[in-house]
């Protein structure tokens, strides 16, 4: 365990002075179920401090270096970078996932590439940077994986909210919102998909497959956004 929480820490080039912290950051609760020494901890707290830290550092970025973005589009901005998509995208950028404690079960069905796990764990490791220094060192250690990210948003499509431009354009265009339907679901329970369709007026627009109904239907938006020609890749 020291020798991973060493090379864990060699990935992000930061030492901790209270490697407890950093222990914690990845310990998913699902471990306690298994490990009853550890029942009670996880790194659930961590993550809610991190999330409140995130917000900061990116808000902040945002209002320095966006001078001609007004409050919408710095908000429009700020929940593109802190989704979870991207969160998880960091976190396999630094190997995250290979260092979390797990349960058996989270092991075996995925957990440690599961989008949600990952932008979590990225976030508890951030409150445990800032617990473990202060807030002028965690924003700089978590720039260095966000700066690029805000700065080339446009060009990252993963970034795109369609689901958001198609409703937006639909209220707009048509005075409705689309509807999205589940055509089936594939797969057994533990590793399932979803089949998914987007309408308006009863007019099928675009389907997609997920390995979730949010990633269906952004997939679903993204397939209509085409077909109607709506322009998607100019966030400000």
């Amino acid at each position: 365990m020291d020798r991973k929480l060493q090379e864990l820490q060699n990935r992000i080039n930061y030492k901790f002075s209270n490697i407890e912290l950093l222990k914690k950051a990845l310990i998913h609760r699902s471990f306690g179920n298994e490990n009853f020494e550890f029942k009670n901890i996880n790194n659930e707290k961590l993550e809610l401090l991190g999330d409140a830290v995130l917000d900061l550092i990116v808000t902040e970025y945002l209002y320095n270096n966006f001078e001609n973005a007004n409050e919408g589009d710095l908000a429009k901005l700020k929940s593109m970078i802190v989704s979870e998509p991207v969160l998880a995208d960091i976190s396999s950028e630094i190997g995250l996932g290979n260092y979390l404690m797990l349960s058996k079960g989270e092991k075996l069905t995925g957990g440690r590439e599961r989008d949600s796990i990952l932008g979590d764990s990225f976030e508890a490791l951030l409150g445990a940077v800032y617990l473990d220094s202060n807030i002028d060192i965690v924003k700089k250690f978590g720039l260095n994986y966000l700066a690029h990210r805000i700065n080339n948003i446009n060009e990252n499509e993963a970034l795109i909210d369609y689901k958001t431009i198609l409703q937006e354009y639909s209220q707009r265009i048509y005075k409705k919102i689309p509807v999205y339907k589940v055509i089936k679901e594939i797969g057994p329970d533990h590793k399932k998909s979803f089949e998914m369709s987007v309408s308006i007026d009863e007019d099928i627009l675009g389907r997609g497959i997920g390995k979730n109904k949010k990633t269906a239907e952004q997939l679903c938006a993204k397939e209509a956004c085409k077909k109607l020609e709506i322009k998607t890749n100019e966030t400000l």
